[in-house]
């Protein structure tokens, strides 16, 4: 196979069934995009010589996976709005001959929010305070989320978002214990599920929210996209609330990165439907 100029890649911890590539690769073939993705398994200690090897190579960009996240920043020539907020990059893009990094993980999630429900003014529940929450956070609330209660069992990490958000969005930001079954507030719009909570293989495991509380007239979102439709969300379809599962942030991360490496939208049906076939 010839050289391609225009490599993208994944410094991610394990380079084994990686979905990411899978839906990536399905994209770029549909099109005929003359680019490949590969995954690259980097420690934290070789992230620094991996980034110096993706300019000598002249790869157009890459992501990052937990645990380089934050640690990439060091070797990057800037940040978008959204990273620099977030404080971790997922996808790093060549601009000018430069790498800048960007956070396509809540800009995902609310590119499949707006498919259910406008954001602006709305009231969001966020569940955990994690990397995932963070992203979801920031871009919630520069999207006109109003009012964002995180629900965290750690208070200390609960309470750095929180101030996070009350710093650098116009969102009135929150913090609630989650002590027992979170009875969810009637004026919730919006619930999301940003803990790993149900994440494959412990399927049965169940968010700790009392599923009483939950009102047909609330969104209810699960980032988790392995399996689609986690016990939450067949609790909340139960209820008779709008539903949202985690392949349609994965897979908007995909074409957002895309978009940003190549300047071509991809189609996104494409994409979701190879993650499908993944995860059954």
């Amino acid at each position: 196979m010839d050289f391609l100029p225009g490599l993208t890649g994944s410094f991610a911890m394990k380079a084994a069934e990686n979905p990411t590539v899978e839906m990536i690769e399905a994209a770029y073939q549909q099109r005929g995009l003359p680019y490949r993705y590969i995954n690259c398994e980097v420690s934290p200690a070789q992230l620094e010589d991996a980034v110096k090897g993706a300019r000598a190579m002249g790869w157009v960009g890459f992501n990052c996976s937990i645990p380089n996240k934050v640690e990439v920043i060091r070797y990057l020539d800037g940040l978008g709005e959204s990273a620099r907020i977030i404080g971790a990059v997922n996808c790093v893009v060549r601009r000018d001959g430069q790498y800048i990094g960007e956070n396509t993980d809540g800009r995902g999630f609310l590119a499949s929010l707006k498919e259910k429900i406008d954001p602006a003014g709305k009231s969001m529940v966020l569940l955990g305070a994690g990397g995932a929450a963070r992203a979801i956070a920031v871009e919630a609330a520069l999207a006109g989320v109003s009012r964002i209660c995180v629900v965290n069992r750690d208070s200390g990490r609960g309470e750095g978002l929180v101030a996070l958000l009350q710093e650098h969005t116009a969102a009135d930001a929150s913090l609630l214990e989650w002590c027992g079954d979170l009875v969810v507030p009637a004026t919730t719009d919006i619930l999301v599920n940003a803990t790993s909570i149900g994440l494959h293989p412990d399927v049965k495991a169940r968010v700790p929210v009392d599923v009483s509380s939950l009102r047909p007239s609330m969104v209810v979102a699960d980032v988790i996209p392995n399996p689609p439709l986690t016990r939450l969300l067949r609790d909340a379809e139960a209820a008779g609330c709008t539903t949202l599962d985690g392949l349609g942030m994965l897979v908007n991360q995909g074409v957002l990165s895309i978009r940003y490496w190549t300047g071509t939208d991809v189609d996104a049906a494409v994409m979701r439907r190879r993650l499908q076939q993944l995860f059954g």
